[in-house]
């Protein structure tokens, strides 16, 4: 393995100026993390069935010391909050285990047992939370109902820690979630899975060592757990801002706030307790308006309605306001002014980026330009560790007006490889590419030389010269990132051309996952896969029985797409299968394999060389494809 290299003077005096311009005396965030803590997990190494680490916060332990010169300073004192774990009283009968994951979970103590708001990511952190939990607090408290405040996988994949079908069968469960959760929980992870969770990889940075030079966290949390990521549907669905329920004792008064952080999510106040859960909309960071690993572009502007509805809603009333992430902030006036600050950045950088973009600016000349109020840059919770002001007035730009900034030169690209190979032979060559890459490498224009460099490694990847160098760039842009993505999507980078392909460490599109599939979005994932030009001119016709629906789909190919309609069909069908809602996930995970579709419970009936027909033709994604390298 190659080793880290030292940072620049560039980058030093970087760390050195960021240290002047930020308010590090201010503690009050080290306090509130801090506050209410009940016990810690020693060690905080959670383990798979294989004796697998999915988990180890320990290994962050070298935060305690001052900020290196290879970490910006900002993010070295988030990193450090964020690392703090344990079990923490937030009050009354609220309880959130923090360091466990990269999100937090939740316990409310009802009249006699709990309600759990966002299970984690794994299964297996989330037994580690619920047994520290029970460390501290006892095991005489079942759990009544789980709640899911929106659909990204970190705040439900570890719910099989918590309970399983067979409690929340038995024990007449309530699994609570936001209207449309399971089709954008199953949806995000399946479609996209594939491409989602390799860029994942870099974004938080799982399969990285854990150091000053390397991974020091992710923004929001250290990292994810790489554990078994498992789902259970929800059986009653929150619908309407100012819907109430009452479960064990504990009152719950709803807000909802689709396609903000989430396509689905909601927050929950608690009036007996005076408690605001903010889900993911207000959290002490700048958030994504794109995640670097890839979704639908959010709607900031809604994000600040919602934001602004939420103090109208539940401000001055509120105590204490905590989130699925980070620490809770506590007293009236300061969750207030903490959901102003951030409704106030999410507001203030969407309509600044319409004001330029309707001059004429494009999204990058945008990020340039962009300066937050001083209110707004001097607040340790708008910083952006998560979701960065550049990348972010980016995705706003993509939002309103797309991919093309109107200037025709880039109307037809030509690919990154042959754009690379021009561009290598414009400048006289791969020696003389390299040698401008050094100088402005030598320079601190780290942001050209990573320009020009990578267009030397897709001319000719095996160039060693050309990588190293690369590798080196993306070292030093890393160490100064303020953002914890964009730290670890630079890291990433290094280490994938000094050490070759690390791959996914944590696929998102689990069994449980893909075992929530209504029949139409499995049909979807299946025809995502279809090699089109192979499929051109087969034809093949497929039912779909779906019993316990009474419903049968026609699946056929025309013109390379496969298409599927419930209407009544004229002509036979190939061949016929027959199943459950819930056995028809199998062809997702199987593919359209007949004995292991007949081992799963689907009868088949015709000619099931269809089926392989239909095998013959996905082409299903590849979970290490190459990203710093063609």
């Amino acid at each position: 393995m190659a080793q880290s290299k030292p940072a620049t003077q560039f980058i030093i005096d970087q760390q050195a100026q960021v240290r002047e311009s930020l308010p590090f005396d201010d503690r009050r965030d080290f306090l509130n993390a801090e506050r209410g803590l009940r016990g810690r997990p020693n060690p905080n190494v959670v383990k798979n069935d294989q004796g697998e680490a999915v988990w180890d916060n320990d290994s962050y332990k070298f935060l305690q010391s001052e900020a290196p010169d290879t970490a910006n300073p900002s993010l070295w004192r988030q990193s450090r909050l964020a690392h703090l774990d344990g079990l923490y009283h937030v009050t009354d009968s609220i309880y959130q285990v923090r360091g466990l994951d990269l999100s937090n979970t939740t316990f409310i103590e009802g009249k006699e047992g709990l309600i759990i708001i966002d299970p984690l990511t794994s299964a297996e952190s989330g037994a580690a939370a619920f047994a520290l939990y029970q460390d501290h607090r006892g095991k005489d408290r079942a759990i009544k109902a789980i709640i899911y405040t929106h659909s990204h996988a970190d705040h439900f994949g570890g719910v099989r820690g918590f309970v399983t079908d067979e409690d929340v069968a038995n024990n007449n469960i309530k699994i609570l979630a936001p209207e449309g959760f399971l089709e954008h929980a199953v949806s995000e992870n399946v479609f996209t899975g594939t491409a989602m969770s390799r860029r994942a990889a870099y974004m938080y940075g799982a399969a990285l060592d854990r150091s000053p030079t390397t991974q020091i966290g992710a923004g929001l949390g250290q990292t994810v757990s790489t554990g078994t990521v498992t789902l259970i549907a929800p059986n009653v669905d929150i619908t309407t801002t100012g819907q109430t329920m009452t479960i064990d004792n504990v009152e719950m008064v709803f807000q909802m706030a689709p396609d903000t952080e989430a396509p689905s999510e909601m927050l929950i106040y608690f009036p007996g307790f005076k408690a605001l859960c903010a889900a993911e909309d207000a959290t002490h960071t700048f958030h994504n308006i794109l995640t670097l690993r890839g979704a639908v572009v959010r709607d900031p502007h809604g994000w600040a309605k919602y934001l602004t509805e939420t103090i109208d809603l539940f401000g001055g009333e509120a105590e204490v306001v905590f989130a699925s992430h980070h620490w809770p902030t506590w007293g009236k006036d300061n969750v207030v002014e903490f959901l102003t600050f951030q409704r106030d950045l999410y507001a203030y950088v969407h309509d600044q980026t319409l004001r330029l973009l309707n001059k004429g600016y494009n999204g990058p000349e945008i990020a340039e330009m962009m300066s937050l109020p001083p209110a707004l840059d001097k607040a340790w919770s708008a910083r952006g560790y998560y979701g960065s002001t550049s990348h972010n007035v980016k995705a706003i730009y993509q939002r309103y007006t797309g991919w093309f900034d109107g200037n025709p030169a880039h109307l037809w690209e030509h690919t990154p490889v042959e754009r690379a190979k021009r561009y290598v032979k414009l400048a006289g060559g791969e020696k003389e590419i390299i040698s401008k890459g050094q100088q402005a490498f030598e320079a601190g224009d780290f942001r050209w030389a990573a320009e020009i460099l990578n267009h030397a490694v897709f001319a000719h990847p095996r160039n060693s010269d050309a990588r190293n160098l690369l590798a080196d760039v993306y070292e030093q842009l890393g160490y100064g990132a303020e953002n914890g993505t964009w730290r670890n999507f630079f890291i990433s980078g290094t280490t994938e051309l000094r050490n070759g392909n690390f791959g996914t460490p944590t696929q998102s599109a689990s069994a449980d996952v893909v075992a929530q599939l209504t029949p139409e979005m499995l049909f979807d994932s299946l025809a995502v896969q279809i090699n089109g030009p192979d499929a051109w001119d087969k034809k093949l016709a497929i039912d779909v029985v779906v019993t316990d629906l009474g419903v049968t789909y026609r699946l056929w190919l025309s013109n390379g797409a496969l298409i599927y309609s419930k209407a009544k069909q004229s002509e036979s069908a190939d061949v016929t299968l027959t199943g459950t809602s819930k056995q028809l996930p199998a062809l997702a995970v199987y593919g359209p394999d007949p004995e292991a579709l007949e081992e799963a419970g689907i009868k088949i009936d015709g000619d099931s060389t269809a089926l392989n027909s239909l095998s013959s033709l996905l082409d299903p994604g590849d979970p290490n494809f190459n990203i710093v390298i063609p």
